[in-house]
């Protein structure tokens, strides 16, 4: 099944010409340089602002989403880069569901630079952007951050717009139980935490190579209970680390993120 969707959707966008949708109207990027923090790590974004009815994808997009890839190898003075996710958008497409931002996303990159001094950003980014149809973009990158920048209120913004962490939420306890199925595994997740909201949803993310189904999410009071489907997108015998397990959990507006996830 999961070979079949990724080359259904490579033979849609290959045969969509990027043009038909003028994309280059339809997407911009910018840098934010920000400013260097007390540890030396250095606080920058990215702001990519969409045409209106255009959306991007969060980092885990989901069945009909385009997952976003950052190449920053040509930057200099920087050996490391975290990416801090603002809390996604969940969109329905039919009967498939995919995760993402609309309008616009500032991106706030925590960049870990070798030495003192400015920091070079170059590089691209490669971005699935979506109105009727999905189309590929990728974006070029070059700005100069010095270490001398200043806060800035809107990098500040998409920061405090993070998902909360398990214990902020009030999660007392998870644990993930994993056992053969159809191809892969299947995952029954099961945490303790108060509701979210009156609709709640979930992304399970296992780690590069390993496709996740979107959950079936059910709760019993302050129980819930996530169920989904893990999958080698090589064929090859899953292996699944416990410690790479992320859960991201929706709900009335708010987000949670569970690292890991240790048997019960």
């Amino acid at each position: 099944m999961i070979r079949a969707l990724v080359t259904s959707l490579a033979l849609l966008l290959a045969a969509a010409p990027a043009t038909a949708w003028d994309v280059d109207d339809a997407v911009e990027l910018s840098v934010l340089p920000g400013w260097r923090q007390d540890d030396g790590t250095h606080m920058a974004a990215l702001r990519i602002s969409l045409a209106p009815g255009w959306k991007t994808y969060w980092r885990a997009p989901g069945d009909a989403g385009i997952p976003p890839e950052f190449h920053f190898a040509a930057s200099d003075n920087l050996s490391a880069i975290r990416p801090h996710w603002p809390v996604p958008e969940i969109f329905e497409e039919g009967d498939m569901r995919s995760i993402g931002y609309s309008g616009e996303l500032v991106l706030p990159l925590e960049l870990v630079p070798d030495g003192p001094g400015a920091i070079t950003l170059q590089g691209e980014v490669e971005l699935g952007i979506c109105e009727e149809i999905c189309v590929p973009v990728r974006l070029s990158v070059s700005a100069a951050l010095p270490a001398e920048g200043a806060r800035d209120g809107t990098i500040v913004g998409a920061l405090v717009d993070a998902p909360m962490s398990a214990a902020a939420a009030g999660v007392t306890a998870v644990s993930c139980r994993l056992r053969p199925a159809e191809q892969g595994l299947e995952l029954v997740a099961e945490l303790s935490l108060p509701p979210l909201g009156p609709a709640e949803e979930a992304a399970i993310e296992a780690g590069p190579g390993i496709w996740v189904s979107e959950p079936q999410v059910s709760r019993e009071g302050d129980r819930l209970r996530l169920t989904a489907r893990l999958i080698d997108v090589a064929g090859r015998q899953i292996m699944v680390e416990r410690a790479a397990l992320r859960l991201t959990l929706f709900g009335g507006g708010r987000a949670v993120d569970v690292r890991g996830c240790p048997a019960p």
